[in-house]
Formats: structure tokens, C-alpha cells, sequence
């Protein structure tokens, strides 16, 4: 087990908790890290282009000149794709990106990027973050005050003071426990998580 500070928002020192090795001080597996981000990456596209081919452009039954004797190409239909207004040739059609990712992979994506933010210093364990209104001001000074400049910042539950106040922050994004992801977390510098946060997450990746 390795121990780990609690500071309040103060960053005062208040305590201090377990980590399980398993979670925050397991091998980091930069492979899996690359699977897991092109996992959500790929879930997220749209896969709404499209173009029409041949076959689905409207017109074009009638050959448009016979075929022969009128010392022009020969030509079937208005709509080929060499003229213009024709169909398109190898245009992108509707498709689903995604693809399957096992659970396992997942959970030891998730593990090695938990570990990869301990060991780099970049772990902030919290006693809570409790606001007392909706203030981005407030927000701003309690990161700097934490000497914290980019954010992935993990609460237990329904916290709106925090989420309405750091939400118009372009450095900051703040996500519940359920939601944590290989992607957030490496797309901060920093890994802020509320202890209570934090013992859920690792009664979820333990199993």
C-alpha cells in the first residue's frame, strides 16, 4: 500500500489515505492507454458523411446521343460520374466507427492512467470541494491557491456550486466518479479527486 495526503482546500494537510497498489501503483502500459483513447475517440464520431453514387443521383435514364456515328465519346447516362452533376466515385457513404473493446482492457487502461498521474506528482487527493456559491472567481482563486493551472476534477455525486462555477473554464472540466475515462484524465496535467470519489473508483476497478 502507498500512503497519499488529504489537504483541504487550503491545501492544508488534514490527513492522509491508502492507495491500493493494484490501482494507483500498477505497471503503466503505455499500449493500453493508446487502445482505450482510440476506443472513445472512435466512439465519438459521427459517421454521418455521405455522398451519392451513381445509381442514387436522380436523372440520367435516357442515353443522351446514340452510340455511334456522332464523332463523340460514347456516353450511357448524364449522371456518370465523369460529368458534371454525375455521381461520385469512392465517396463516403453512412458508417459506425466504433469498435469493441474488452472490459478487461479497459479497467487496466484506466488503472495505468491512474498510476501514471500518481507517480508524476500530478495527484491531488481532496478532503471535499465544497463551494459556498456559484462563483467562477472563487473557483479561479482556489486553483491558484492549489497551484493548479489544468484540471481533470473527479466529485462524488451531484456537486452544481462547483460544476456551474468551473464550467465557462476552458482548462478545467469536472466529472463524476462514474464518468472517469483514460481520455480526460491525460488530456489535464493535473488529476484533482474528492476522497470520497476516490474510494468508490477503487471498489469499481478492484473487482
Amino acid at each position: 500500500m502507498i500512503t497519499c495526503d488529504v489537504v483541504n482546500l487550503a491545501k492544508e494537510k488534514v490527513g492522509d489515505v491508502e492507495l491500493k497498489d493494484a490501482i494507483f501503483n500498477c505497471p503503466i502500459k503505455p499500449h493500453l492507454l493508446h487502445d482505450a483513447v482510440r476506443w472513445q475517440l472512435a466512439k465519438r464520431r459521427s459517421g454521418t458523411a455521405t455522398t451519392k453514387n451513381r445509381s442514387a443521383v436522380r436523372g440520367g435514364g435516357k442515353k443522351p446521343w446514340r452510340q455511334k456515328g456522332t464523332g463523340r465519346a460514347r456516353a450511357g447516362t448524364i449522371r456518370s460520374p465523369l460529368w458534371r452533376g454525375g455521381g461520385v466515385i469512392f465517396g463516403p457513404h453512412l458508417r459506425d466507427f466504433s469498435f469493441s473493446l474488452p472490459k478487461k482492457v479497459r479497467r487496466g487502461a484506466l488503472r495505468s492512467a491512474l498510476s501514471l498521474r500518481y507517480h508524476e506528482g500530478q495527484f491531488t487527493l481532496l478532503d471535499d470541494f465544497q463551494l459556498p456559491g456559484i462563483k467562477t472567481k472563487d473557483f479561479v482563486a482556489v486553483m491558484e491557491h492549489l497551484g493548479i493551472t489544468s484540471a481533470l476534477i473527479v466529485i462524488d455525486g451531484e456537486n452544481h456550486n462547483l460544476k456551474r462555477s468551473a464550467r465557462n473554464i476552458p482548462w478545467v472540466k469536472v466529472i463524476s466518479h462514474e464518468g472517469l475515462n483514460v481520455y480526460d484524465i491525460l488530456s489535464f496535467e493535473h488529476l484533482v479527486m474528492v476522497r470520497s470519489a476516490k474510494e468508490k473508483i477503487e471498489k469499481r476497478l478492484e473487482t
